[in-house]
């Protein structure tokens, strides 16, 4: 009798389990589903433009910078509705090759028709922008690549969004990210991978890796991404683009369930400069701060901006963590000396203590529970391999990372404090020591400003990861990005520009690269 209900209890977690695998493939079938019904309709629709007006010049259209098609649409010499589909259409021809758009915004045809009632034009006026997926849009879901977030929409656009509208853009297109957003690839088990429109072998970066897909093939002239580790710089920096984390809350953030002690920063990507500065100026106005009251009333500084005087730069090449590409540090000192051409100083500047930043400071904050929060976003859902070593460490029991962290203790000492996984990172016990943590932050913030003040620094000039990894890489070497890391636990403002392209002499020193250890993290950097 007891092996027959043990037999029967067995059969029955059997059925129950695959029962529930059954319904998180109807529920990822259903999303996909929707994704391209909404792809059709979207295809459908800039056919019938093409059918009205066959005359649009696109590619005259597509080569206009931000400023330029601003001004042209400010003046009327181009139209709203020829912009939207134009940028409609090219999104479509670019998401077919990178699968980087979630799902196309069928409302923007909506927010057209407002805009060509206004009298009043925004900064924005006519302009299309893609947002990052979990950026609230009213009647869309927020999914972060995951199965338990395909159930209820956004009940209403997000205050980003709302100022967007506000400002005369229009939202035209979700984009895709990796599972959880925590991984600098780009790929979830629901909607899949996005390839990078340079070189499909390549990854675009994450967690806002649609974003830089779709702007970087021309299908996006503006987008807002989010950024807690370096999810806005490093697919700016593996696709070519620029992109900027502002403070946190320097622009209205609705993200739950974030550490404060780090915080996440939404910010623009574009092609250029400008566009990012143009974007940021839209963005602080009085819609922003009425909406949310946390975000302080400081209007984007002009005069700042345009100034030409010379200021003292404070530079790096290597962070001392993770060295970097010869490609990367030729362009950090080619930059130091076109700013010394152009009249700026450059002064030396050692960051302190990086391995403590990464280690102690950044991934204990997300891991302070041994990860246990983060895991429950994965309940009944299929993990993807981009976040697979993360999700295993973190499912290792207590007494399984204390055995392991002994173990690698003096491995870790020989590789200079460099652990490279989440099953090494220490946890808060209790809520004091969590309380000591946040101090921890704070006591850094407070000595890397100092040391910022003794220079009387304007500005830091230093290196991002880059240049884009082969897809796969970033989930094996999650602390690679300590250089974009260091800026979300000081919440300084960060930002990245291209700089140069990769020559056959880097191809060749990259040859001889050891990095600062020589071992198989730095092997695995190379490769």
């Amino acid at each position: 009798a007891v092996l027959v209900l043990l037999c029967g209890s067995a059969a029955a977690v059997v059925v129950w389990k695959w029962l529930g695998k059954r319904q998180i493939k109807k529920k990822m079938e259903e999303a996909r589903r929707t994704r391209d019904e909404g792809v059709k309709k979207m295809a459908k629709i800039v056919q019938q433009f093409r059918e009205q007006i066959p005359s649009v010049q696109t590619d005259a259209i597509l080569s206009l910078s931000l400023l330029e098609l601003t001004e042209k649409l400010q003046e009327g010499s181009l139209s709203p509705r020829t912009v939207l589909y134009t940028y409609i259409e090219k999104a479509l021809e670019v998401t077919r090759q990178t699968n980087c758009v979630r799902h196309f915004i069928p409302e923007c045809e909506e927010q057209l028709q407002r805009i060509e009632q206004q009298k009043e034009k925004g900064l924005l006026y006519g302009i299309p922008v893609s947002i990052k997926d979990h950026i609230g849009h009213k009647g869309h879901l927020l999914t972060c690549g995951l199965v338990q977030c395909l159930g209820a929409p956004a009940q209403e656009d997000s205050v980003l969004v709302k100022v967007l509208k506000k400002q005369g853009a229009i939202p035209f297109a979700m984009t895709n990210v990796p599972q959880s957003l925590f991984c600098y690839d780009c790929s979830n088990p629901i909607f899949g991978k996005t390839l990078s429109p340079l070189n499909h072998q390549k990854s675009t970066g994450g967690s806002s890796g649609g974003e830089g897909a779709l702007i970087a093939a021309g299908g996006s002239i503006l987008g807002i991404g989010s950024d807690s580790g370096g999810s806005i710089r490093l697919p700016s920096s593996f696709c070519g683009l620029c992109g900027l984390k502002p403070t946190a809350q320097r622009l209205s953030v609705d993200i739950c369930s974030h550490p404060p002690s780090v915080p996440c920063a939404l910010g623009p990507m574009a092609r250029d400069v400008d566009s990012l500065a143009l974007c940021m100026k839209a963005l602080l106005c009085q819609e922003m701060f009425q909406l949310d009251p946390t975000v302080p009333p400081m209007p984007f500084n002009e005069e700042v901006y345009s100034s030409s005087a010379p200021l003292r730069v404070g530079y790096y090449d290597s962070d001392g963590y993770f060295p970097l590409t010869p490609c990367m540090r030729r362009a950090v000192q080619e930059t130091r000396l076109a700013l010394q051409a152009a009249g700026h100083e450059l002064v030396p500047f050692s960051p302190p203590r990086i391995n403590y930043v990464v280690n102690e400071l950044f991934l204990k904050t997300f891991f302070a529970d041994g990860g246990r929060a983060w895991l429950d976003v994965f309940k009944g859902d299929t993990t993807d391999p981009c976040v697979k070593p993360q999700v295993n460490y973190c499912r290792i029991p207590r007494l399984g990372k204390k055995l392991l962290a002994l173990i690698l203790k003096p491995l870790q000492f020989l590789l200079l404090f460099r652990s490279k996984n989440v099953a090494m990172i220490s946890i808060c016990r209790s809520l004091k020591e969590m309380w000591d943590h946040n101090h921890q932050i704070e006591e850094y913030r407070a000595e890397f400003i100092t040391r910022w003040k003794e220079l009387q620094l304007d500005v830091m000039l230093c290196p991002v990861l880059g240049p884009a990894f082969t897809t796969g890489y970033p989930a094996k070497l999650l602390t690679a990005v300590s250089s974009t890391m260091l800026y979300n636990v000081l919440n300084f403002p960060a930002g990245v520009v291209p700089v140069s392209t990769v020559t056959e002499a880097d191809e060749e020193e990259l040859k001889l690269y050891q990095g600062c250890c020589g071992d198989p993290w730095d092997q695995m950097l190379k490769q």
